[in-house]
């Protein structure tokens, strides 16, 4: 089992000889700029996620929170699930989107927007810039998921194949702003979308005030920071978890050292998919996360299966890697009344025909 938890502020961090807290001013200017932190945009707060939800309210029905017997004995825990896989795109990343794009002037949806997905970031982009009449060009990496590359297109984006990963698409994504004149949009440095994608955690709480646990999974962070804001500032009993995947750590060893780090990119969860950390997402994580977990490849698929068997939903593998989580950690959770946001259900065929082989 592998679980990771806060470091204590104040951690002393060798190889950068300064000390690493929940604040940056401690840090010496050299670090926060390796870091990645200047120049970010301010963090969202609790009346910003407020504020999203009234957003929100317009476009979207709150998602179902339900819980399931046959669930709750497999985890040995009362398990409440978040179904953002039954939004219109499958996924929570279309809070984000919508708040976003309800925040641009007329002067910049005139404009246009550019992003870079691995699928379901990309699908929200598509689906808020239809709704807000915006001209969107979506960067995916070359061996996107075609269930979401056809999702993106239905939706009327400018859908470009570019790089063989992630962080390859977002360069490209950042050129074609520069050369189309677009506004590139962050997937995880956006104030507007960490709050937006933050209503899921608000939505539930207000669904079910006495939730002890939340967990959350992590790629580029926006749905882990958004959750830890909101749990924590709400109350800060609740406990906190974020949930990456094995085969791409970049996310928690930025959590773990508190500082930047890159990481190789490995896993087949796209939602989980990031080289690269964000450091927005991270300076609210650095803060308000107190639990962090990795996950292999076989948990996240294993977690898929159990969800059809024991909730009857679709999960893709990112959206799986909160249950493999709460498996993984076996008794400390016991009994225990524990939210899992089920991020979304955008599965490919080949993926699903794995979980279903049992390969």
């Amino acid at each position: 089992m592998r679980q990771y938890r806060r470091l204590p502020y104040g951690f002393f961090n060798q190889s950068k000889e300064i000390m690493v807290t929940s604040s940056s001013s401690s840090r010496t200017m050299a670090a926060v700029e390796n870091d990645g932190l200047a120049g970010l945009p301010p963090r969202p707060g609790l009346d910003d996620v407020f504020q999203a939800q009234k957003v929100l309210r317009r476009f979207l029905a709150p998602t179902p929170l339900y819980n399931y017997p046959a669930l709750d004995a497999v985890a040995g825990a009362e398990v409440w699930v978040k179904h953002e896989n039954y939004l219109p795109i499958g996924a929570f990343k279309l809070r984000g989107g919508i708040n976003f794009m309800a925040q641009l002037s007329a002067e910049q949806r005139k404009q246009g927007v550019v992003t870079a997905s691995t699928g379901n970031h990309g699908q929200s982009v598509a689906y808020a810039a239809r709704l807000f009449g915006v001209k969107a060009v979506i960067v995916v990496p070359e061996n996107a998921n075609p269930v979401k590359l056809v999702a993106m297109q239905a939706n009327g984006a400018d859908v470009r194949l570019l790089g063989e990963d992630f962080e390859a698409a977002k360069e490209h994504g950042q050129q074609v702003a520069l050369e189309e004149g677009l506004r590139f949009v962050s997937s995880g440095d956006e104030p507007a979308l960490i709050a937006g994608v933050a209503t899921h955690t608000l939505e539930l709480l207000q669904q079910k005030p006495d939730i002890e646990a939340v967990i959350v999974p992590l790629g580029g962070g926006s749905g882990a920071s958004g959750a830890a804001l909101v749990a924590k500032k709400i109350n800060a009993r609740i406990r906190t978890i974020a949930v990456c995947a094995e085969a791409s750590p970049a996310g928690y060893l930025t959590w773990r050292d508190r500082a930047r780090r890159e990481a190789p990119n490995r896993t087949a969860a796209e939602g989980l998919a990031t080289g690269a950390p964000f450091m927005l997402p991270q300076t609210i994580l650095w803060e308000l996360l107190d639990d962090f977990v990795t996950v292999s490849e076989e948990e996240m698929f294993a977690a898929v299966r159990t969800y059809l068997e024991t909730a009857k939903t679709l999960a893709e593998p990112a959206g799986a890697s909160p249950l493999a989580a709460l498996l993984q950690l076996g008794g400390e959770l016991a009994r225990k009344k524990v939210a899992l946001i089920l991020s979304g259900g955008n599965i490919s065929p080949q993926q699903l025909r794995m979980v279903l082989d049992g390969s």
